[in-house]
């Protein structure tokens, strides 16, 4: 394999990085929106879970493109 290949796939995954730090800040700020308005539970609840599947899904993204960079490349 060549190494450009690996140090791309490798750049790829990391994109889970900026998806983990993106659902732990989400998760957090809904949580304290949850304890100012608890009335709105519901409503932060569901974009949240939104959110955090948006932000996932770039996570898979980049995984499924590390591994097609191994694989094909």
């Amino acid at each position: 394999m060549k190494m450009n290949v690996a140090i791309g796939a490798g750049l790829a995954v990391l994109t889970g990085i900026g998806a983990g730090i993106g659902i732990g800040i989400a998760t957090g700020k809904s949580s304290e929106s949850i304890a100012r308005q608890p009335e709105a539970a519901g409503k932060i609840s569901q974009n949240l879970i939104l959110g955090c599947a948006l932000a996932e899904a770039t996570a898979i993204y980049g995984f499924l493109i590390g591994i097609l960079l191994i694989f094909m490349g």
